[in-house]
């Protein structure tokens, strides 16, 4: 059976995406029509022109800044015969329903190179996709998370800092919230919590759980309290089902920390010698996880003046293929080391000693109060 023979520039003609091609000098050879229709251009207006040439006259333009970018980018590919897929750029073009407006446009570009029979670079292949519809949800996402985490503020008299990092493919929003709660007298409750899965639907979720939690923990009269009231909205709320949560009650007047645990991973009291204890002496199912509603466990440690609370979510801990007690001894080791921070460089410490490079997989969550 015979080979249909394939019409390669009918091929390039029909890829989606906007592709251009270009000679090792950066001379455009080809260019396909979704190229043509993104930018408004003609064959004739770009075949044979070099890359720059656009701004040649306009150094100062905005857009002569991306071109030198894309310049960059190539001249990289070129030397070195790798793939670059570049950082997004901000490149405004005219609407094409009110001329003259130039609209807020963001793109993502990748470079590659081409390759003929023989392994000689022949081409450069530029395409560049327009993404700035998911750049405005992940703005729209990123102003729902932060109406729904209170605003990071003192408490009391006492130093404490909050730190929020989602999941680098969660649009900027998830199902992990923190609290700060001012009590009478001189006492405040602290509190994260971790909604079961990412996105839009576990936020709403958190929003809904972190406020009942808040209310709950205005009235209880301890941490366990508050987390019983919290389970039993949580059963009237469809995705609140095994969502983990610790809470804590800080009373400065007897010196002691009351806190109770939904599932979640254990406070960390870092001790004036430098010790580090985990308050894992009153932990429960998740809420939603019992067959019947009950009470829960809470339980009680002194502290001295100087000490320093952790509360955090799974994501600072946790790591693939490893034991949840190695990411606890590091946390234990990172808290030790930068103990004499304060609460905002602590956490910043935290954050960047104990989270992998090249993005956050797991959201996170972080509250640091000095005692």
């Amino acid at each position: 059976m015979m080979e249909p023979e394939i019409d390669y520039r009918a091929v390039f003609q029909a890829l989606p995406g906007a592709i251009a091609l270009f000679t090792p000098q950066l001379v455009y050879a080809d260019v396909n029509e979704d190229f043509l229709r993104t930018l408004g251009r003609t064959r004739g207006q770009v075949i044979g022109r070099y890359l720059r040439d656009d701004y040649a006259d306009m150094p100062n333009d905005p857009g002569a800044a991306v071109v030198r970018n894309i310049q960059a980018s190539m001249r990289q590919v070129a030397d070195s015969g790798v793939p670059n897929t570049m950082e997004l750029q901000r490149y405004d073009i005219e609407d094409p329903d009110e001329p003259g407006v130039r609209g807020e446009r963001y793109w993502s570009m990748i470079n590659v190179p081409v390759f003929d029979s023989a392994g000689r670079m022949t081409l450069l292949m530029h395409r560049l996709e327009e993404v700035t519809e998911l750049i405005r949800a992940r703005e729209v996402a990123l102003s729902l998370q932060e109406a729904m985490l209170p605003a990071p503020r003192p408490v009391g008299r006492h130093p404490a800092a909050v730190r929020y990092r989602p999941a680098i493919d969660t649009l900027n929003v998830c199902g992990d919230w923190y609290d700060l709660v001012d009590l009478p007298g001189d006492r405040i409750a602290a509190a994260v919590g971790d909604v079961v899965g990412h996105g839009l639907s576990a936020a709403q979720v958190m929003g809904q759980l972190r406020s009942a939690l808040s209310a709950a923990s205005r009235a209880a009269d301890g941490p366990a309290r508050a987390l019983e009231v919290l389970g039993l909205y949580a059963r009237s709320v469809d995705g609140a089902e095994n969502t983990t949560v610790a809470s804590t009650f800080i009373d400065w007047d007897t010196h002691s920390i009351t806190y109770s645990s939904a599932g979640h991973p254990p406070p960390a009291l870092l001790h004036i010698d430098g010790t580090v204890e985990f308050l894992e002496q009153a932990t429960d199912p998740p809420l939603g996880a019992r067959l019947e509603h009950g009470p829960r466990l809470q339980a009680t440690v002194p502290f001295t003046e100087g000490s320093v609370l952790a509360l955090y979510t799974d994501g600072l801990i946790e790591r693939r293929c490893e034991d949840i007690d190695i990411g606890l001894a590091r946390l234990a080791d990172a808290l030790t080391r930068h103990q004499a921070a304060d609460a905002g460089a602590l956490a910043d410490a935290l954050l960047s000693d104990l989270l992998l490079p090249g993005g956050v997989t797991d959201d996170t969550a972080l509250v640091i109060v000095r005692l």
